[in-house]
């Protein structure tokens, strides 16, 4: 008898987490079915993603969706709808058995939580999920029995390297950071940084959103904040390095002093293949790691006077509660400020840091405050601006 195929909804299939995850299916057509697919505002390539894989459910968010789509690109057989009620809709949907959030953004959540919530199994790319809800998506994931799988190259690191031992038995995890594009850049220099050097990664090849928040080690401020709910650790356990050569992607350190290491090449597939089929392991796409050549890795602790995101993200990682929610809304609104020449670089982390200190602290907040405070801290930060630029 044939076994059924997984049923996979990816949010956020226009992305560059969204494209490798279309690689995996692609890759294991004969493991993973693509049923549901959402997108922005990139009709065109949602449409074209439609036809390739049969998909049945296509998804715009934007708010003028229905005047971006031309139905007739689309297959005859594909329902195309709008707005997040229909995101929420296909996350619960009893056809779906993964769903994929790899939305950039807070714009992520709602999906996720609908996930969550209907008991799924959750391929988390959207690193804010966990960010801004963490508490909250873990104790409904224990309440509906929804699994929670990292796709974060870090996160999957310390996931895969966690089952060497027992979860008591854990000391610290490490997770490493490439250090962007200014890691050896002149702190005092850091003004002087454009949109256009931020976007240049050495390493990986990301939207324009996370390239910035790697540039600013925001990026790992937020992962550190994630690990602690994901993994359900203190944030005195959590630590960063750099790794340049960006091989190590996280490594755990139990008590009795082993560090176990998850190594590859840099490539999203891994992990995102990884969270679909865990616990199996099916053979990968990605490059492998070619040890008939001699390397060296170098693990170098971070400058923290230079990278103030490291430190914010440790005291949200130990404060919690509201703590995520408007650091992580001040960001975003920041990083958009900065590639549209409106706030310099150095300015990003201090207007997250103003919006942490300015905030009323909600220790257990409800989804409503959550959204409430999101909307509070985009609003607050482009005052911010104003007053300080």
């Amino acid at each position: 008898m044939n076994q059924r195929r997984i049923r996979v909804a990816l949010l956020g299939a226009t992305g560059s987490i969204g494209r490798s995850t279309l690689d995996v299916i692609k890759a294991h057509s004969d493991r993973f079915e693509l049923v549901g697919i959402t997108a922005n505002s990139n009709s065109s390539q949602l449409a074209e993603i439609a036809t390739q894989f049969g998909v049945r459910t296509a998804i715009l968010t934007a708010s003028n969706g229905r005047e971006l789509v031309d139905r007739s690109r689309f297959p005859k057989n594909c329902e195309v709808l709008f707005g997040q009620d229909a995101v929420e809709h296909l996350a619960s949907s009893p056809d779906v058995d993964i769903v994929v959030s790899a939305i950039v953004g807070a714009a992520g959540l709602r999906g996720s939580l609908a996930a969550v919530g209907a008991g799924k199994r959750l391929a988390i790319a959207n690193k804010e999920t966990m960010v801004i809800a963490g508490a909250t998506v873990r104790k409904l994931a224990q309440k509906t029995g929804a699994e929670l799988l990292p796709v974060d190259s870090e996160h999957s690191a310390i996931f895969q390297a966690i089952k060497s031992g027992r979860e008591k038995e854990v000391c610290r995890v490490i997770l490493t950071a490439s250090g962007g594009p200014f890691r050896d850049f002149p702190k005092e220099q850091m003004d002087q940084i454009t949109p256009a050097m931020a976007l240049k990664h050495p390493t990986w090849k990301m939207g324009p959103k996370i390239t910035v928040d790697s540039a600013t080690m925001m990026n790992k401020a937020l992962e550190i904040i994630e690990a602690r709910w994901l993994f359900d650790l203190k944030a005195g356990q959590i630590e960063a390095v750099i790794h340049p050569q960006s091989i190590i992607h996280s490594l755990v350190e139990f008590c009795d002093g082993s560090v176990i290491a998850q190594l590859s090449p840099p490539d999203m597939k891994l992990p995102i293949q990884y969270a679909l089929s865990y616990p199996e392991r099916l053979d990968g796409t990605s490059p492998r790691l070619d040890l008939t050549t001699r390397m060296s890795l170098e693990l170098i602790p971070p400058d923290i006077e230079k990278f103030p995101a490291i430190p914010l993200g440790l005291e949200v990682a130990e404060r919690g509660g509201s703590s995520g929610v408007v650091v992580n809304a001040a960001n975003e609104v920041a990083v958009d400020a900065f590639l549209n020449g409106k706030l310099s670089f150095s300015q990003i982390v201090p207007a997250c840091r103003a919006m942490l200190d300015h905030h009323e602290f909600i220790s257990e907040p409800t989804y409503e405050e959550i959204t409430s405070l999101d909307d509070w801290a985009r609003e607050e930060t482009i005052k911010w601006m104003h007053l300080c630029c």
